[in-house]
């Protein structure tokens, strides 16, 4: 991406643009690229502001700010959830972001990250995944096949070479649209009519539904040993997936205790249950699977550094794919001290 001549404007991608980048860069390549950018930024995890996300809660659903920055960039994200949404029209989540420059404040970059979201969170999953599942594991069920679902199979195709998915949504029109999106990628499909079917033979499971209440996707009595579990749908308070009793029996790993207590899963254990922190995995200071029988369990609620590597990702590729606008958002009068004259200029 050109240097910027014109301080007034930031580079825009649009919800066009990302589209095309995704299709420029292609999508497998992209969520493949991208986790490296995700994987990069937990192995300097200790050099990133962190703090739980600020949250607006009402009863329909939650708005966001998620901010962070490793002290040359600051980086922060717009993002709502509101499982209503789709009786009307809209996405269940939608999201927009901001890159900045942290020495002067100007923005480097805006962004759409609705879709962009979708590709982080399922890039996060298949990293956890890489240093957690068992190796060789080539089969996933997927329990609730709306818009994050895709996004997850081929994350963990990737990844992880996973060619076998075992898809189970209450809605079955859900799990039919998702087999046939997924059509000409490589996958076996096996289209389950309970989730109970979904988990029988699966290495990995992932469970991504939107309900904002304590449900139980997945019960105990489904859990093999061995198994890794790819826990995202619950990531706010009274939204959780999992049976309790699974909790117990796992491993657990998360990105922040601090925001994962109050919205993961382990919400509904104790405060001093025990976790490990991903990023300590994958820096090589905590052990991840410890063998072939037990039970893992990524506990994802989505955390700032993530979109942190979304936005630095999209922000490195635009300088090869130039798919952007200048978007003239920021005041910039020809005496930095005079603001009240240019908006007089600008009447003449």
């Amino acid at each position: 991406m050109a240097a910027q001549l014109n301080l007034n404007v930031v580079p825009f991608v649009s919800v066009d643009n990302m589209m095309k980048l995704v299709h420029a860069i292609g999508v497998e390549t992209f969520l493949k690229e991208l986790s490296a950018f995700v994987e990069e930024d937990f192995l300097r995890w200790e050099s990133f502001d962190k703090t739980p996300r600020v949250a607006a809660h009402s009863h329909d659903g939650v708005i966001e700010l998620m901010p962070t920055s490793d002290g040359r960039l600051y980086g922060f994200k717009y993002v709502n959830g509101h499982p209503k949404n789709t009786k009307s029209g809209r996405q269940t989540v939608t999201a927009f972001g901001v890159l900045s420059d942290v020495d002067n404040g100007y923005p480097l970059l805006l962004t759409e990250m609705t879709i962009l979201t979708a590709l982080r969170t399922a890039a996060t999953s298949a990293v956890a995944a890489k240093h957690l599942a068992r190796k060789n594991s080539r089969t996933m069920a997927i329990i609730g096949n709306g818009a994050q679902s895709e996004f997850q199979a081929l994350a963990f195709k990737a990844l992880l070479g996973v060619n076998r998915l075992r898809l189970y949504d209450i809605d079955r029109s859900a799990s039919d649209r998702c087999s046939r999106n997924l059509r000409g990628y490589g996958f076996e499909i096996t289209v389950c009519s309970a989730s109970q079917e979904a988990v029988e033979g699966a290495d990995i499971v992932t469970t991504v539904t939107a309900d904002k209440q304590n449900a139980v996707i997945l019960s105990d009595n489904m859990v093999g040993a061995g198994v890794h579990i790819n826990a995202v749908g619950g990531d706010c308070p009274g939204k959780t997936e999992l049976q309790k009793d699974i909790l117990t029996r796992s491993e657990v790993f998360v990105e922040y205790p601090p925001q994962t207590r109050i919205e993961g899963e382990i919400q509904q254990m104790p405060a001093d249950f025990p976790v490990k922190e991903l990023w300590e995995v994958i820096a090589g200071k905590a052990v991840g699977r410890a063998g072939a029988e037990q039970i893992t369990l990524f506990d994802s609620v989505g955390f700032a550094t993530e979109d942190f590597s979304a936005l630095r990702y999209v922000r490195d590729k635009l300088q090869e794919h130039p798919l952007f606008e200048n978007l003239d958002l920021l005041a910039d009068p020809d005496e930095p001290r005079d603001l009240f004259g240019m908006l007089l200029r600008a009447a003449a």
